[in-house]
């Protein structure tokens, strides 16, 4: 069985309870699985109807052959970045290949013994969050290799509004590969019909693609994700807080890796003067060797409550804790790292903080673009829009 880590929630009363999310709808997927070879694309956070989705299609017949593993690996708790080895699933003997360090798409000879492969993976909603990366992987090693690709769809959980610069081509990577905003309020589904219908990746009209579709969910709503989806994101609040401070990932500035408050927090050791608040990372799970080990580091606590910080803070990508350690920051050559225009998607964003411009100023640059966006977004959308 997969490694389960529950997210730890206290606002019951923002969140829906009524969505059924595809991977729960067996009976509209198992007559396509029927006398077929399945390969999975799964972590933990694939649980349908209370089992391990591996161990689920199983139970019920179905011939799988091998899974497929994201950053983090199958049970999730590896650390971001960390090379994940193939491997052998101890429960169910399958063979387990990794889609992350140099493999991250299938290979034809990986494809070779499957003849649908099955991607139910949770997401966040974040461009950055590389998920989706394996998601346009696997639909494009499909695409070329002949085989079916089902989508058995999860909501958004920050899918209810649109924000932050729209990725340029210089800058495309794994951790952000096509011209989408940061939060770009899409479902894995509605995000795989888009990336096809565009055509996107190589040989994307040759892909047959289906999605099995959530019930009950419009992008106006709050859902809860039953798995936390990373060993980094434990929590509701850190899951809204991340689109903004993954930026940080791309400076010198910690986001609280090595703690109990990972993305819910930030700070560094030469800032003391200027903030109040402090942390002190340590290595542990989901955090080998964390950036300011054994350090104070101090700054802000942000994301301790998802309510509160959806009062606070609202549907936005926000810049004024970036701008306010850059400005207090000593050495401010040093701040960004070459990693930051890969998450930000831009050279601009870096540029504009340099130069002085006040958070509305930026934010009001990005619009043009999102507008494009949104008019794309708009043909492949499945659920009720937010707007």
């Amino acid at each position: 069985m997969l490694l389960i880590f529950p997210c730890q929630l206290n606002a019951q009363s923002i969140y829906e309870t009524n969505i059924i999310s595809g991977d729960t709808k067996v009976g509209d997927y198992l007559p396509l699985l029927k006398g077929k070879r399945v390969g999975l694309v799964v972590n933990q956070t694939s649980v349908a109807l209370g089992q391990a989705l591996p161990d689920l299609l199983q139970s019920r017949g179905v011939n799988v052959v091998a899974i497929f593993v994201p950053e983090h690996g199958f049970r999730g708790n590896a650390d971001a970045g960390a090379n994940i080895e193939n491997s052998l699933d101890s429960s169910t003997g399958l063979p387990v290949v990794s889609l992350y360090g140099k493999h991250k798409k299938p290979e034809p000879q990986d494809l070779a013994g499957i003849d649908v492969m099955v991607y139910d993976l949770q997401d966040v909603g974040a461009r950055f969050y590389t998920y989706i990366s394996t998601l346009e992987y696997c639909m494009e090693a499909c695409a070329q290799n002949h085989k079916q690709f089902i989508v058995l769809d999860r909501p958004d959980p920050n899918g209810f509004y649109i924000a932050g610069p729209v990725l340029q081509p210089d800058c495309q990577s794994f951790v952000g590969r096509q011209p989408i905003p940061v939060v770009y309020a899409m479902t894995a589904g509605e995000y795989a019909r888009m990336i096809t219908g565009e055509g996107w990746f190589a040989n994307a009209a040759e892909l047959d693609l289906k999605v099995v579709e959530c019930s009950n969910y419009t992008h106006s709503m709050k859902y809860k994700l039953p798995v936390a989806p990373s060993p980094n994101l434990r929590n509701m609040a850190a899951i809204y807080a991340y689109p903004s401070l993954c930026l940080f990932e791309g400076t010198v500035v910690s986001v609280g890796r090595g703690t109990d408050l990972p993305f819910a927090q930030f700070g560094c050791p030469e800032v003391g003067k200027d903030f109040h608040y402090s942390f002190t990372p340590h290595s542990g799970p989901g955090a080998k060797s964390p950036p300011y080990e054994g350090k104070i580091c101090f700054g802000e606590l942000v994301a301790s409550d998802e309510s509160d910080y959806l009062l606070k803070y609202g549907k936005n990508v926000n810049l004024q804790w970036l701008i306010k350690m850059y400005n207090a920051y000593p050495d401010k050559d040093k701040f960004f790292t070459s990693f930051f225009e890969k998450l930000a998607g831009t050279k601009k964003l870096a540029e504009r903080i340099k130069a002085g411009e006040s958070e509305t100023e930026i934010v009001k640059s990005w619009q043009p673009e999102i507008k494009k966006f949104k008019k794309i977004r708009k043909k492949y959308l499945i659920y009720k829009d937010f707007e």
